[in-house]
């Protein structure tokens, strides 16, 4: 097991603790965590579960869908600022001989 599947295990682990600790089923906290995909939206959400202890199954899967959401979100910015730069890059550069051709310039 490498060093981040690991780190993802022991994670998936405290959240379903917390989420068995507020009195919900294990089957939640571990879907909760293939949900969130990552150990630090699961640190999201284990500080959520300290923090506000919901009452309901409702409240917990609102906050999973929007820290995923806010993932989302996140690399969507991230993929459009690099489409960006790389536009303004061609703008500025203008294209490459071999793109000029229509090669494909990693081939």
């Amino acid at each position: 097991m490498t060093k981040e599947q690991r780190l993802w295990s022991r994670t998936r682990d405290d959240l379903v603790h917390a989420m068995k600790d507020l009195g919900f089923s294990e089957e939640l906290g571990e879907m909760a965590a293939k949900h969130l995909g990552s150990p630090k939206a699961m640190e999201r959400m284990i500080s959520y579960l300290h923090y506000e202890k919901p009452k309901s199954e409702e409240l917990v899967v609102d906050e999973m869908l929007a820290i995923r959401s806010e993932i989302d979100a996140w690399r969507e910015k991230k993929a459009a600022e690099e489409a960006n730069a790389r536009y303004n890059e061609m703008q500025y550069y203008g294209l490459t001989e071999n793109e000029d051709q229509g090669g494909n310039e990693y081939a």
